[in-house]
């Protein structure tokens, strides 16, 4: 094949598995013979609507066959795939159309009001409805008006039920992008970070050797597939070994029981809130998951008392550390020491190499706290139209600065102690303060801001905002809360507000977001 990238793996595993069970939704099965038909139908019809090699086209929607359809379809072209998180508000979807240049918008039907409203003022001249009712047919689901002249409105199973099967070999090398990601800007803007055809093989690689992945592996797909470590972690390595993955559109802890139960299930993903809510269901000790053998877990560490729940089934977990440049694979815990290195990220994926150093490059012993740094072949080397701001994410010319703060045992495993970019995880999700500062920012009573995560029992963490008020002004927190609905995600917008007179700030007048966190997390 022409094809060296992702575009060819269907393909190919249609001849050694054809009649084999690759993709569970609701009550339908997609065999990879089946499977592979349709992206090369649907493949067909991208380069009949002008879509060529390095054209972008985007997808927004929750978990379904169309999203693992229409990724592969793109490889097969050479073009560049843009998932959307689906739980972005309008304004933020479309800066990433513009700022993509994404010329196709595949939505779910439930999406199209968000889709219209995310696709105007945007290069988007084509939108594709994808029925999420696997029993329907499309012919009950009106199409939404165009969103402006000249945008065409067309239905998923019409385009691929009329165009030709034939199988386009198009010259793809593993050096050519594969998929745009946006993470959260700590500037308060996304970056486009650019995983080419080879990042995501060799995480997939990395996947495979440190993570057991076998032919027999039933993956159940609980997390979106638009977040880098449920796709390139769960599904993809899963499809890439003949396996198959069980799509469920939304998190439900008593429907995801009972899919593992009546489909044996073998690997589950997710965040720890993931676990925790799966155990403190009713019907945990009633369900049978003893087939379950790959519990993969990231974001933050396993609270010690839902490793105990899984313990008392049998079950451990396999932690790791990573981000969306590096595929996101970068360090991974085995399930052995999930007890011995509890709170660790573990060790460097197999192909991947990982150091702690100071502020002047150089590189620190065991036990002393640094800049993690990463290098490896499933490491971005660009940012979507930042070339500055990519060289400035390296040093050396080859090992991706983090901007997290950690440092390794003496056995070499890794320890995450803080993070220079102020992240906050809640639930899996990532929020950058700066973000949700700026968009606080446009009110004008408020005279500073301060975003900052505490502890929360269930979601790990939680933003909250600390805001002082211009002299003359009134404002309370939920005029500030009313102001950032609908402007960012809901996950995003802080859990409360609290007014202050002050804000602690440093000699320069940098506010110290450290001791805020004392303060509030108490």
């Amino acid at each position: 094949m022409l094809n060296q990238g992702i575009g060819s793996w269907i393909h190919r595993r249609r001849v050694k598995s054809g009649q084999k069970t690759a993709i569970i939704f609701g009550d339908s099965e997609i065999s990879y013979g089946r499977l592979s038909e349709r992206i090369d139908r649907l493949a067909s019809a991208l380069r009949e609507r002008g879509v060529v090699k390095g054209s972008r086209v985007a997808y927004l929607g929750e978990n379904h066959p169309a999203f693992v359809e229409l990724f592969f379809a793109l490889g097969t072209l050479g073009a560049i795939f843009i998932p959307v998180n689906s739980r972005l508000a309008a304004p933020e979807i479309a800066f990433v159309l513009r700022d993509s240049g994404a010329s196709i918008l595949f939505h779910a039907d439930v999406m199209s009001e968000l889709a219209l409203a995310g696709s105007e003022e945007t290069e988007v001249s084509r939108l594709v409805v994808v029925s999420y009712q696997p029993s329907s047919a499309a012919s009950t689901h009106p199409l939404p008006a165009a969103a402006a002249s000249g945008v065409a409105t067309e239905d998923y199973e019409d385009i691929i039920g009329t165009a030709s099967p034939e199988r386009l070999d198009v010259a793809v090398s593993l050096d050519d992008p594969a998929m745009i990601l946006y993470t959260s800007g700590t500037t308060g803007f996304p970056k486009g970070a650019v995983l080419t055809h080879a990042n995501i093989t060799w995480n997939c690689f990395n996947v495979l050797v440190d993570y057991d992945f076998v032919s027999t592996d039933v993956a159940l797909m609980i997390s979106p597939l638009f977040h880098v470590a449920s796709l390139n972690m769960g599904l993809l390595p899963t499809l890439l070994k003949g396996g198959t993955v069980i799509l469920e559109p939304r998190f439900d802890t008593g429907r995801a029981l009972a899919l593992i139960e009546r489909y044996k299930a073998t690997a589950l993903s997710g965040v720890p809130t993931t676990f925790q809510m799966l155990c403190e269901d009713p019907r945990w000790d009633a369900t049978d998951i003893s087939s379950l053998n790959k519990l993969t877990c990231g974001g933050s560490a396993v609270p010690i008392r839902v490793l105990e729940a899984y313990e008392s089934r049998g079950l451990a977990f396999s932690n790791g550390y990573g981000m969306t440049e590096t595929s996101p694979g970068a360090t991974s815990l085995s399930p052995e020491m999930s007890r011995d290195k509890a709170g660790s990220g573990g060790l460097s994926h197999f192909f991947t190499d990982m150091r702690i150093v100071d502020s002047t490059g150089t590189q620190l012993a065991a036990g002393e706290v640094g800049e993690i740094q990463l290098m490896g072949p499933n490491v971005i080397k660009e940012y979507w139209n930042q070339p500055e701001v990519g060289a400035q994410c390296f040093a050396d010319d080859v090992w991706f600065k983090s901007g997290d703060m950690g440092y390794v045992d003496a056995d070499g495993f890794l320890f995450i102690v803080d993070r220079l970019k102020d992240m906050i995880i809640s639930g899996g999700e990532n929020i950058y303060s700066a973000e949700v500062e700026q968009v606080i920012a446009e009110l004008e009573a408020v005279g500073s801001v301060a975003v900052i995560g505490i502890p929360d029992d269930k979601w790990g963490e939680v933003p909250i905002a600390v805001v002082t008020i211009r002299e003359g002004f009134a404002l309370d927190g939920d005029t500030v809360r009313a102001h950032l609905d609908k402007k960012i995600a809901k996950y995003k917008i802080p859990k409360r507000v609290e007014i202050v007179e002050t804000l602690p700030r440093t000699g320069s007048g940098k506010i110290q977001k450290a001791e805020l966190r004392k303060t509030y997390s108490a």
